[in-house]
């Protein structure tokens, strides 16, 4: 049953009194993009005191996807003529000559829907572009494992399936960082569970909470991290259990390692991370595009100016990049951050400038 809300006066006066009696300001980073478009689309940061910042970590998946990946989509359309479907925001992402957009990819709301594309044109090769965390990885394990089962061999993934602990362990160790917290992603904890988390208590000393959407939800994970930071006992907070299950969901865990393993991946803004990506395992290889044609894979570095690898690890803020707001808008996008509906540029941009909601308290009226 989903816990009692708590009125936002009284979250917001203990967020306040935490920070007032921290010896230090306070850091604390989200690491997902929804919860970068809720807290900038509330206002919440407007709220906050100014001894606490909010950071906004690599949580959007269309924004961590390396340029590379994009350059061998536009690669598979163009020069061999494959069919390629993508979610919508993967198509504006500008690769090193151009986006996927030039290609005329067929935008599909689910892997699945690319898998019946397969069904119905047996004679074409069908590919998708599996792009996400461990949130959509177990819908896409289940359409790889219904194309073995139904023997659809036109179709095939192009896997920019990313792991969420393992960056957070680059984020935990990095020189560059001070990272007093993380606001973990409700969406993958639903997957994963609390385990996968703590090595951050037990190994970096650094508070973790997984928290929902709302921005009440968001509040009440500030106030258990600060909490946390407060009595230096640092621990895996779970203000979301009614839908992130200490055990995550395990159905779902079955059907994601059956298909993929870990495997190193390049992320913007955070280079190759070992066990941080998703390949598929060795019954399931033959639907992994790459391997049927083979492509120099090259790390290409993001557009002069562009900023979005430094926005993604929490060094800069959007309004710093030079070109935000002027070269890079969300019509002519130059980073995936201006792209991607959860984007950390696309939500400054957005949102910036707006004042956060005024609080009214409520009279009581009879009865209540």
């Amino acid at each position: 049953m989903k816990p009692p809300i708590r009125k936002h006066r009284d979250l917001l006066g203990d967020i306040i009194a935490l920070v007032a009696s921290l010896e230090r300001p306070a850091v604390l980073m989200e690491v997902c993009g929804t919860h970068t478009m809720a807290i900038a689309r509330s206002g919440l940061k407007g709220l906050l005191p100014d001894r606490l910042r909010l950071v906004s970590g690599p949580g959007c998946p269309v924004c961590v996807t390396p340029v590379e990946t994009i350059d061998y989509a536009c690669q598979l359309a163009a020069e061999l003529g494959i069919e390629v479907c993508s979610f919508g925001d993967m198509v504006r992402v500008p690769g090193s000559r151009s986006s996927l957009e030039r290609y005329q990819p067929r935008i599909v709301y689910s892997c699945r829907d690319a898998l019946e594309i397969a069904a119905s044109h047996p004679q074409r090769r069908i590919v998708f572009i599996a792009v996400g965390f461990e949130t959509t990885a177990p819908g896409i394990a289940a359409t790889v494992l219904e194309a073995a089962r139904r023997k659809i061999d036109n179709f095939h993934i192009l896997s920019a399936l990313k792991r969420i602990p393992p960056a957070l362990e680059q984020l935990a160790r990095s020189p560059r960082l001070s990272i007093d917290g993380f606001i973990l992603p409700g969406h993958v904890s639903a997957i994963i569970g609390e385990a996968p988390y703590r090595f951050l208590a037990k190994t970096h000393r650094i508070p973790s909470c997984i928290t929902g959407f709302e921005p009440v939800e968001i509040l009440r994970g500030i106030r258990d991290l600060l909490l946390q930071i407060h009595s230096r006992r640092p621990y895996v907070g779970n203000e979301y259990s009614w839908i992130a299950r200490p055990d995550g969901n395990l159905r779902a865990r079955e059907i994601m390692e059956r298909v993929f393993a870990p495997a190193p991946a390049n992320w913007r803004g955070l280079g190759t991370i070992d066990d941080s990506g998703m390949a598929l395992r060795r019954p399931y290889r033959r639907f992994d595009i790459t391997s049927h044609y083979s492509y120099p894979i090259r790390v290409v570095h993001s557009p002069r100016g562009c900023r979005c690898g430094q926005v993604l690890t929490g060094i800069l803020e959007p309004a710093s990049c030079p070109l935000f707001g002027t070269t890079c808008t969300p019509v002519k996008p130059v980073g995936p951050c201006m792209v991607s509906s959860e984007g950390a540029c696309a939500a400054h941009y957005a949102y910036g400038t707006r004042q956060p909601p005024a609080i009214r308290s409520r009279r009581p009226t009879p009865g209540s």
